[in-house]
This record gives C-alpha cells, sequence and structure tokens, in this order.
C-alpha cells in the first residue's frame, strides 16, 4: 500500500433543504478487490455546535492504516434549529448508507466502527445500542449498527443527573446509552480524563461494568489530570496517545494489521 490518503465528499442524506455530507479519506492506493475495515467519526459539541472537520487528524492517520475514515455532518441546533434526536436519527443514517454501499466504497461489511468525541460519542454508542430514533426515509431492512466502537469521553447517561437531561427529558430512558445495554453490543474502547467535569469517571466504570456483565468487551482508559476534550490533536501528547492504544485495540479484534507503520505527527 502507498502511504498517503485521498479525500472527497458524498452527500449521504437530504432533509428539506438540508444535505448532509460524508468527508471521505481513503489510502491513495488500494486493492479495488478486497474490502478495507471503515471509521465513522462524529464530531462533539453538545448536539449544538460543531463540525466534522473535528477529525480530521484521525482520519489521516487511520486512513494511511488501511482504514476507509468518514467524517460525517449530523444535524445540529445552532445550524439546523434541531434536537438531540434528530443528531440520532443521522448518525443511524450515514452508517446505513455506508453498510448500503460497502461494495462501491470497498468496505468490508462486518469492520464498521463508530466513533465520536462527547456528544458525538453519544451519537456513535447509541447508534449500537438504542432502539427508534430512525428516519422515516431510511431502509430500516439495513442495519445501523457498528461492529466496534472508539469512543472519547463519550456522553453515555442521560438521565437524571447525566449530560442533556434538561433537553431529552423523560425520552433519556429510550435515548441513553447506559439505559439501553443488551447482550450483543459491539466490542468497545473509551478514553476519558479524571479530571472531565461534564462525564464522571464513576459513570464511565458503571457503563464498562454493565457492558461486561452482558459479555461486551470494553476497555476503559483514564487519564490523569485530564479535562474534556484532552484527546484532541492540540493536546498532541495524549492525542497520541489515544490514537496508538485505538490501533492496538483495533488489532486486538481483528480489525487492523500491525503494518504498515506510521508515524504519528
Amino acid at each position: 500500500m502507498k502511504i498517503g490518503f485521498s479525500q472527497d465528499t458524498i452527500s449521504y442524506k437530504k432533509i428539506d433543504n438540508i444535505k448532509l455530507y460524508l468527508e471521505i479519506y481513503r489510502p491513495k492506493e488500494f486493492d479495488k478487490t478486497m474490502s478495507y475495515p471503515a471509521i465513522i467519526f462524529f464530531f462533539g459539541g453538545g448536539w449544538i455546535e460543531g463540525t466534522r472537520k473535528h477529525f480530521v487528524p484521525h482520519a489521516k492517520y487511520f486512513s494511511q492504516r488501511g482504514v476507509m475514515c468518514f467524517l460525517a455532518d449530523y444535524r445540529i441546533q445552532n445550524s439546523h434549529g434541531t434536537t438531540p434526536f434528530e443528531s440520532l436519527k443521522d448518525a443511524k443514517s450515514a452508517i446505513r448508507f455506508i453498510r448500503k454501499n460497502v461494495d462501491s466504497l470497498h468496505i468490508h461489511s462486518n469492520k464498521i466502527i463508530a466513533s465520536g468525541g462527547s456528544a458525538g460519542g453519544q451519537l456513535a454508542a447509541a447508534s449500537a445500542m438504542v432502539s427508534g430514533f430512525e428516519e422515516g426515509t431510511d431502509d430500516l431492512s439495513i442495519s445501523s449498527v457498528p461492529d466496534a466502537l472508539v469512543l472519547f469521553n463519550p456522553v453515555i447517561d442521560n438521565g437524571p443527573g447525566g449530560y442533556g437531561y434538561e433537553r431529552i427529558g423523560e425520552q433519556y430512558k429510550n435515548f441513553s446509552p447506559l439505559h439501553n445495554v443488551k447482550k450483543g453490543n459491539p466490542p468497545t474502547i473509551i478514553f476519558s480524563g479524571t479530571d472531565d467535569h461534564l462525564i464522571p469517571v464513576q459513570t464511565l466504570a458503571y457503563f464498562k461494568t454493565i457492558l461486561e456483565k452482558v459479555g461486551t468487551r470494553c476497555d476503559l482508559h483514564l487519564f490523569d489530570n485530564q479535562g474534556h476534550g484532552f484527546f484532541n490533536y492540540r493536546h498532541f501528547d495524549t492525542y497520541k496517545s489515544t490514537v496508538e492504544t485505538t490501533d492496538s485495540f483495533l488489532q486486538s479484534i481483528g480489525f487492523l494489521k500491525e503494518t504498515p507503520i506510521i508515524k504519528i505527527k
């Protein structure tokens, strides 16, 4: 495989006059007779703000590792006047789009990874665990459930005392990943900081416990004295550490090979 990446953008959904896009990062050259793992990244911002550019450094790295990487738009309050429920509908639509087009995208249909930070982590986790919140125009015969989860300080408790309850209300019982764990959830890795003021360590530890009780692998990596957003590229040392650990996790579940070795920079 030649090291490098190519990038383009494709529309995956249109709602009224709103078009939503996937920004695709793919290796420059790859064997078109083979299928590759895919990662779809959902940006953070409390379902209020943010852009798909959030995870560009991650997409550049993993595309060089032979992964098809997708940076997803989804509807948010500031741009579209929407609620977290529309954000989740879009996340599920985006995963369905990828799975529907695995042949033309050269993707392995059983190696689709959902990833995200903060509220984007909630969308990734909820796409795996939460039923309902489906777009009426989606083909529901196509699964929106990813095959693995990579979560960065994710919002996983939307209940009373959790994040976003004032906007989600009693729907938390159906919307919150923590409240919808079930047997068959995909293998999961979680990164968070011990000083995160939005996502308590105790909540993540409990999430890990209940996932493991239903037979799901959940690796929880805590970073001492780190706050919310510590994994972003501007915090290079912790960014590098989380990327390296994600790479090892994906190797351990058979989604990545050891080579090519890419310098993180």
